[in-house]
């Protein structure tokens, strides 16, 4: 490897271990073993790197994440199980990755302090809501038309980052998929405040 492929690898290092404030320059040459000009030749800035770093971890989340949930869509599974068992399979990689999530929150909350991260965060979210459709679906993320991503993909988008953020708060507060299809169900039927199905 390379020095710019050492920076991204120390840099994802230090995001997961100091999250995205603490992380200084020297960390990131230090975790990397590349030198302190070498962030800005191969890079530009030190908030770039961690910005490619975080990108690369959410990319290699998205490999993970459609890798465990390939068996959710076997032959016989109603959509509704199949919703319900992608649900349980997104919960359970939070544990997996609990640094990764935590890092994001931070991330998140930068996005106020760096218009230049807010751009590029909000550049690749199409992505992520394509992403998404695509391990909702079961499919490749190349046979999501357009009008999902700009329909299913925000609804998925919301009940992701909803899930997360719950999760991130309190992992035994969050419900099973079974309850957050039934829940999507009854919505849409106007059934929310009926009694549950037997």
């Amino acid at each position: 490897m390379g020095h710019r492929e050492d920076l991204l690898d120390g840099a994802k290092r230090c995001l997961l271990e100091k999250g995205w404030v603490r992380t200084t320059a020297r960390d990131i040459v230090a975790a990397s073993g590349a030198n302190l000009a070498s962030i800005g030749y191969h890079y530009g800035s030190k908030d770039v790197l961690m910005m490619e770093a975080f990108l690369k971890l959410t990319e290699d989340w998205g490999e993970r994440i459609g890798r465990t949930l390939e068996g959710a869509a076997e032959p016989g599974v109603t959509r509704e199980e199949r919703m319900a068992a992608v649900i349980d399979g997104i919960v359970g990689s939070f544990a997996a990755d609990r640094r990764f999530w935590a890092a994001q929150l931070e991330v998140m909350g930068q996005l106020g302090n760096h218009p230049e991260l807010r751009e590029r965060f909000a550049a690749v979210l199409p992505q992520g809501r394509e992403g998404l459709v695509a391990i909702f679906e079961g499919v490749d993320d190349t046979e999501v038309p357009g009008g999902a991503v700009r329909t299913a993909g925000y609804l998925y988008y919301a009940l992701f980052t909803g899930l997360w953020v719950q999760w991130l708060i309190d992992p035994q507060q969050v419900p099973k998929g079974r309850d957050v299809v039934e829940g999507m169900r009854r919505a849409l039927e106007g059934t929310v405040l009926d009694a549950p199905r037997k």
